[in-house]
């Protein structure tokens, strides 16, 4: 049994894990590509806005269950990849991202469209969208819903954002998804 002084000494000594400050910029630094890029990236048209209002932001995250959606102080303090590119809807046009990845290889990816630039996910009018397009419900999507490979030939994937309808996500009709 240890006693106090022992395990106080053992408290001071042990190596305290190190602590990321919070703030949206955290994973933008060389998130976005660069003109004429040669680094493995993945290229991500959005389709299906509901609206021309806010951000749209996206986040690339390891591919691994425990790391898909994981908090972005957490991932980046462990040193594990965590991209973030946030832009404000165009009044005009298409939105379109290039995201570089650390490596050629498999991620995953979410994209979230927060209509009313909070910077919070509002389950009632913010819209979200993941690579392979799957048929959401109310439950955190898993990771093989936002898998990506990145390529240094710049792999390219279109996202249709879905937002809640009825008993889950899914595409607004005529706006570019499925009819469901």
């Amino acid at each position: 049994m240890l006693t106090p002084i022992i395990a106080a000494m053992l408290l001071q000594t042990a190596p305290t894990a190190r602590t990321i400050p919070s703030s949206p910029k955290l994973g933008t630094e060389n998130a976005r590509c660069r003109q004429n890029e040669t680094d493995a990236r993945v290229i991500i048209k959005v389709k299906g806005l509901k609206d021309k209002a806010g951000s749209v932001k996206l986040e690339l995250y390891p591919y691994s269950d425990a790391d898909f959606l994981q908090d972005d102080n957490k991932l980046v303090a462990a040193g594990k990849t965590f991209k973030r590119i946030v832009k404000r809807v165009p009044k005009k046009g298409d939105m379109t991202f290039c995201v570089r990845a650390p490596k050629e290889g498999t991620y995953s990816m979410m994209l979230l469209h927060d209509r009313n630039n909070d910077r919070k996910f509002n389950v009632i009018s913010d819209g979200v969208g993941l690579p392979t397009n799957p048929t959401l419900g109310l439950e955190k999507p898993k990771v093989v819903h936002g898998r990506v490979v990145a390529s240094k030939a710049g792999t390219k994937k279109t996202i249709v954002m879905q937002y809640l309808r009825g008993f889950g996500f899914k595409p607004i009709k005529g706006r570019g998804g499925r009819r469901r």
